[in-house]
């Protein structure tokens, strides 16, 4: 089957899509790391008084909150720069299982996509 290939002018709004996505995915990593009391443990209690278990149970919740957010976001800052690289490759909006055009509906909505819905519900209902 022959692959329509997405135009220079479409892979050029794609790219402009992942590197605002990118910088928003950066930014908000930032932001998290900048958190008072997300690094060393610290509850931000600069008063010297023992906390409250409730309290401190609510503190460690929220790191670690952050943190699979952080993880989520790093993971999907790494699907980005490998979708960058197949607009480089010009392969990007080629579905890496079957290798059929991904819709642009998905690509909408999910830039960094690689596969098409149908191989994605395949690999979800493998796992």
């Amino acid at each position: 089957m022959l692959v329509k290939k997405l135009d220079k002018k479409k892979l050029d709004y794609y790219k402009k899509l992942l590197l605002k996505l990118k910088e928003s995915f950066l930014h908000d990593i930032t932001n998290m790391s900048k958190d008072p009391g997300s690094q060393n443990g610290d509850s931000g209690d600069i008063s010297g008084h023992v906390l409250h278990m409730a309290d401190v149970a609510t503190d460690m919740y929220d790191r670690e909150f952050n943190l699979g957010l952080a993880s989520s976001e790093r993971e999907a800052l790494n699907k980005i720069e490998q979708a960058l690289k197949r607009i480089d490759e010009e392969s990007f909006g080629t579905c890496v299982e079957c290798e059929k055009s991904i819709p642009s509906a998905r690509l909408k909505a999910l830039p960094y996509a690689e596969t098409c819905l149908k191989c994605q519900e395949k690999i979800e209902t493998k796992k």
